[in-house]
């Protein structure tokens, strides 16, 4: 795939840790140059020396994805500093969630549509602009198994996801014609700090995430890496509005 890669621009959220960073150094492998944008400067910096390490342009952006200032300036930086954006990676999102329904806030209902979704929609709207104009670039949201099935204690967050896919289907309708592709990957549970934090918070999360993958395992950030590269390259050319499920058969049982 270097052929179709080399000396491409890529812009990844949340790109500091977890999912980001591995995308971001999968990228880096290829030659593809990175804008990264995370709310952590420590973790997005360190993510960026260690791109500059594999020879490939990184640039660190401190974003707010719910704040459209910021991601406006986001894309702005990216573009002045490398000239265009071929590919978006758009990952940032939370997952504070652990009760029922009914007992949810309203607090915690703003936060998690506020980043998984408002933020998606803005890094699209500013993405769709700058691809628009340069005549070509693909997009990819993470939605999540959640937004294709219930997500018991977790309906917020599923809500968010079902929104993402949603957007990424409207969005590579409308810009089809374009010369842009929008696809979405939807990871089951991956072995990341969110992952941590959720069965730190409650461990019988834990238990449940052994036993719901056929393959018997959690799945690696690098194979989501790997799903979004794929998702960018010229081998998937033929491929827009779709969500691509990398679950290790969780959604099959």
């Amino acid at each position: 795939m270097s052929q179709h890669f080399s000396g491409k621009v890529a812009l990844i959220t949340g790109g500091a840790a977890g999912i980001g960073r591995a995308t971001a150094l999968a990228f880096a492998d290829e030659g593809i140059h990175l804008a990264i944008a995370d709310i952590d400067p420590v973790a997005g910096e360190a993510t960026c020396r260690d791109l500059r390490e594999k020879n490939v342009q990184a640039l660190f952006l401190r974003c707010d994805v719910t704040q459209e200032t910021e991601v406006a300036a986001l894309l702005a930086a990216a573009v002045k500093t490398f000239g265009r954006v071929d590919y978006a990676f758009n990952n940032a999102g939370i997952e504070i969630e652990q009760t029922r329904l009914a007992e949810g806030s309203a607090a915690v209902f703003d936060a998690i549509m506020g980043v998984n979704v408002k933020g998606v929609w803005l890094c699209m709207k500013h993405e769709l602009l700058q691809m628009q104009s340069q005549g070509s670039g693909v997009i990819v949201n993470t939605a999540s198994v959640a937004g294709l099935l219930a997500a018991p204690k977790m309906s917020i967050y599923s809500a968010s996801k079902h929104a993402v896919i949603g957007l990424t289907k409207s969005a590579a309708v409308e810009y089809a014609r374009k010369g842009i592709r929008v696809n979405a990957v939807c990871p089951a549970i991956i072995e990341t700090d969110m992952y941590r934090r959720a069965a730190a918070l409650d461990p019988k999360k834990a238990e449940f995430a052994a036993r719901l993958h056929p393959v018997g395992r959690l799945g690696q950030a690098e194979e989501i890496a790997a799903a979004v590269l794929y998702l960018c390259s010229d081998g998937a050319s033929f491929t827009t509005g779709h969500s691509l499920v990398v679950d290790g058969g969780a959604t099959v049982i």
